[in-house]
């Protein structure tokens, strides 16, 4: 996709707000920002909460900005171990979600918080809690994201294990690379359609600068996964004014990596056909 059928949108917690601003507001202050990735568990409010969530969804609509999906699930020491807990976190995040309209829930796994996978006794209780849970989350027309420390092709074996059409995995190639050096672009290979939503980040607040990730071969590689979902920012911000500005920055960036790349694709074509017909 390039041009107006891409959909950008920015993770809440990551935005910086001016006081009596709220984080819609700043959103739609950004030009082609359409999206906030809106947290649920965010300064001890828990937004599942019906009175809390109507607020939200008020300034959400008042602004014109969608909520694309839905993080932040687990209230400090919470963990999908302890599954009576988890089960409630997962179900209210349901919840959440289709009131705001939101399709994906990222489940963030990151050890100690995530399964291993050479260990039976601690992925067979995961598994069976997300098959337990994916019927009411396709009820719901939610997804289950799930975002782990694992390797991409533990992850792979973790998301077949499962067996769900609603429960999938948020990729963030950053983290990849933090957890598993060399793996992020083969990651979403490996991944491919299993990703629904994928977090855009660097080690400060623009993806022009120096990162670990190459992004410029992560987003063609998104492109030959076909991937057709939000693009969400997770950058850092100094204030509501860079955050406007950083992100107008990595929107142009993403569009005109896009764009190149399907030139490139497009003028690879155009000489293979030329090549048959000569």
């Amino acid at each position: 996709m390039i041009g107006s059928e891409l959909r950008f949108a920015h993770r809440q917690a990551h935005m910086v707000t001016a006081p009596g601003q709220n984080t819609f507001e700043l959103a739609a202050l950004i030009p082609e920002l359409s999206g906030v990735q809106l947290q649920m568990i965010w300064n001890g409010e828990d937004r599942s909460n019906s009175d809390a969530a109507r607020v939200y969804k008020k300034q959400a609509e008042r602004s014109g900005i969608l909520v694309p999906s839905v993080a932040g699930i687990w209230k400090p020491s919470e963990t999908i171990f302890d599954l009576p807990v988890a089960e409630n976190a997962l179900t209210s995040s349901i919840r959440m979600a289709e009131f705001f309209g939101a399709t994906v829930i990222l489940v963030a796994l990151f050890a100690p918080n995530c399964p291993d996978m050479n260990d039976e006794q601690s992925f067979t209780p995961i598994v069976g809690l997300l098959q337990k849970l994916a019927q009411r989350a396709t009820d719901s027309g939610v997804i289950f994201a799930l975002e782990t420390s694992l390797t991409p092709t533990d992850e792979l074996k973790l998301l077949r294990l499962i067996d769900r059409p609603s429960v999938q995995s948020y990729y963030d190639p950053k983290n990849v690379e933090g957890f598993h050096p060399g793996q992020a672009i083969s990651g979403i290979e490996i991944l491919d359609h299993h990703i629904v939503e994928f977090h855009l980040k660097n080690e400060d607040r623009l993806l022009t600068e120096s990162s670990p990730v190459d992004w410029p071969a992560a987003l063609s590689t998104f492109q030959r996964t076909r991937y057709n979902g939000w693009y969400v920012f997770e950058t850092e911000h100094a204030s509501a004014e860079r955050c406007i500005h950083d992100t107008q920055i990595n929107i142009a960036f993403v569009k005109a990596q896009l764009a190149q790349n399907r030139k490139l694709k497009t003028e690879q074509y155009e000489k293979a056909d030329g090549a048959l017909k000569a």
